[in-house]
């Protein structure tokens, strides 16, 4: 049980670093506003916003979040059981 512990507590410190690089890379939601005003919303990258760099970004956000989440549980979970 503890070399278990200890793989899950290196995978959460990688998740914790990648959560935040993956948060750093993105932009930031007041970039695409001076876009939106001068009317250039409707864009390449506006459309096919899953398929740019973007996008990506979100999802793996999305991802990432998701497994901290759940490894913080895990971990929690496992120091009050032993």
């Amino acid at each position: 049980m503890g070399v278990l512990k200890i793989i899950l507590t290196i995978v959460f410190v990688l998740v914790c670093v990648a959560l935040s690089a993956i948060v750093l890379l993105q932009e930031g939601k007041s970039a695409g506003l001076t876009g939106a005003i001068s009317g250039a919303a409707e864009t390449y990258w506006g459309k096919n916003k899953g398929r740019s760099m973007e996008g990506k970004l979100e999802k793996f956000t999305k991802y990432a979040a998701v497994a901290f989440l759940l490894l913080s549980i895990i971990l929690n979970l496992s120091v009050l059981n032993g």
